[in-house]
């Protein structure tokens, strides 16, 4: 069942090892396929060096495991949320990045300080609030979910695709199981940047806005025109 998926997300595991993003067995990748509305994902507190496609445990958007001998990632509850709210998203990464989650530890947004940033991520990379007493004995993973739904209130999680978790670590998301792990690793170098930058210039401001609108556009707008043009796409 889902065999590609489970590839898929498998690779993608131990891109995360690969990318240096993770610590010991600190991190997961998930991937979903939206027309059967069933999830693939990392089982918990396996060695990266050890999985095999057929530890990979898929389950439904209820949180039942389909197919797997093992126990899926205790962070699924999490990921299953975000499928739930962020319909335009294929795959989720975790992490516990180092630079990443020195700026969620310290409760801090990560404001677009340069193009590197604004190329990838539109604004300013938000930093949720701390989850309640009361969240986190009825439910801890599925509320971490729930919170990252609020922080993204009025924002756009395609254009922002990720989040830092107060006092926590990195989620990031994208079109597929890869594409979450890119993210992940690009919100680790853009958090290294900028903590490098702060160290220089503590008094350092974001990006003026036409500088982020051109450095972002030019890469995902309607427009855009970095790269070479795909098959059947106009100039």
């Amino acid at each position: 069942m889902l065999e590609e998926l489970k590839q898929k997300v498998l690779k993608a595991n131990q891109n995360l090892v690969k990318y240096n993003l993770v610590t010991l067995t600190w991190g997961n990748v998930s991937g979903i396929d939206r027309k059967k509305n069933l999830v693939v994902i990392k089982p918990s507190g396996v060695d990266y060096d050890k999985l095999k496609i057929e530890d990979m445990v898929v389950l439904d958007l209820n949180g039942k495991i389909v197919e797997g001998k093992l126990r899926p990632s205790s962070d699924t509850p999490t990921h299953i949320e975000l499928y739930k709210n962020f319909k335009n998203i294929g795959g989720i990464t975790h992490s516990h990045s180092t630079y990443a989650t020195i700026f969620a530890q310290a409760c801090k947004d990560i404001p677009c300080y340069g193009t590197t940033h604004a190329d990838h991520f539109y604004g300013t990379i938000p930093v949720t609030r701390f989850l309640t007493k009361k969240e986190v004995e009825e439910g801890y993973e599925l509320n971490t979910g729930k919170l990252i739904v609020e922080r993204f209130k009025g924002l756009d999680p395609v254009v922002t695709p990720g989040v830092l978790l107060a006092g926590h670590a990195p989620f990031t998301w994208g079109s597929s199981p890869a594409e979450s792990v890119k993210n992940n690793l690009v919100l680790e170098r853009v958090a290294e940047m900028a903590f490098a930058a702060l160290q220089l210039n503590p008094k350092l401001k974001a990006l003026p806005e036409h500088i982020i609108n051109k450095h972002y556009l030019r890469k995902h707008g309607p427009n855009s025109y970095y790269g070479q043009i795909k098959p059947g796409k106009k100039k």
